[in-house]
C-alpha cells in the first residue's frame, strides 16, 4: 500500500518518498483525511465548476467564486477563505497548496476594488497567510513559503493632519515574487516591492524595497546579506 500511495503522490510531487518510520496506521489516517478532502472538493460540481482534483479542508469558503480560477490538484486546508472580489481574477496554477486559516483576498472594500492575485504552479504557502491583491499580487512558480506570510500591495496617505488617515486615500503599486523563492515564516512584503527569482528571505523579515534575483535577504527592513549562488550560510 505504501508503494501505491507513493506512486499517486508523485503525480503532485515527483521526488516524494515516505519516511521509513511511517507505518500502516499512519497510512490509513492519511487515506481517510485526504479522501475526505477530495470528496469535499467534488462539491464544487454542484456549483457548475470543475474541481480538477481539488482537495478542500473543513470550513473552506469562497466569495465571488465566478472570479476565481484554479489549476489541477489544488489543496486548500481547513478554514481557508478565498475572495475573488476585484477588477481582475484570483488565479491559482497547478499543485498549489494553501495552509489552514489563510486568507487570499483581492479586495477588502467595495468602494475601490482591488486588482488581482496570481499564484503560479507548484507553490506551497504555510498556515495563517494573508495575501492581499489591492494593487496586484503575483507569485511565481515553484515558491515555498512559510507560515504567517503577509502581502500588502497598498499604502495609505497620511500627510494631511486635518483628516483621519482612513479618509486620505491610498496608493497601489503591486507586489511581485519571482519563481523558485524560499520565503521563511512571518515574512511581510509591502507595496511596490519585487522579489527576484531564486531568492531566500529569512524568517521575520519585512521587505520594504525590491530584492534582486538570487539574493538572501534578512532583517527589518530586509537587506541583502548574501547570494544564493554557490555556497551560502543559511539565513
Amino acid at each position: 500500500m505504501k508503494t501505491l500511495l507513493e506512486i499517486l503522490i508523485r503525480f503532485r510531487n515527483p521526488q516524494f518518498r515516505f519516511d521509513s518510520a511511517v507505518d500502516g496506521q499512519v497510512l490509513w489516517a492519511l487515506i481517510l483525511d485526504k479522501g475526505m478532502a477530495r470528496l469535499r472538493g467534488l462539491r464544487l460540481l454542484l456549483t457548475g465548476r470543475q474541481p480538477k482534483a481539488m482537495m478542500l479542508g473543513k470550513g473552506v469558503r469562497f466569495f465571488c467564486r465566478h472570479n476565481i480560477r484554479w489549476g489541477k490538484q489544488v489543496k486548500l486546508e481547513d478554514q481557508v477563505y478565498l475572495s475573488g472580489l476585484g477588477t481582475g481574477l484570483l488565479q491559482m496554477g497547478d499543485n498549489v497548496g494553501i495552509g489552514a486559516h489563510s486568507r487570499v483576498v483581492i479586495s477588502t472594500s467595495f468602494q475601490e476594488l482591488g486588482s488581482h492575485i496570481t499564484i503560479g504552479n507548484h507553490v506551497g504557502i504555510g498556515e495563517f497567510a494573508y495575501l492581499g491583491g489591492a494593487g496586484g499580487l503575483e507569485i511565481g512558480d515553484e515558491c515555498i513559503i512559510g507560515q504567517y506570510f503577509s502581502c500588502h500591495p497598498e499604502n495609505h496617505h497620511y500627510q494631511d493632519s486635518s483628516l483621519a488617515i482612513r479618509h486620505q486615500g491610498v496608493t497601489r503599486k503591486g507586489i511581485k515574487v519571482g519563481a523558485n523563492c524560499w520565503i521563511g515564516s512571518k515574512v511581510t512584503l509591502l507595496d511596490g516591492v519585487t522579489v527576484g527569482e531564486g531568492c531566500v528571505i529569512a524568517a521575520g523579515a519585512v521587505v520594504t524595497r525590491s530584492i534582486p534575483a538570487h539574493s538572501v535577504a534578512a532583517g527589518v527592513p530586509a537587506k541583502v546579506i548574501a547570494a544564493t549562488k554557490g555556497q551560502i550560510k543559511a539565513a
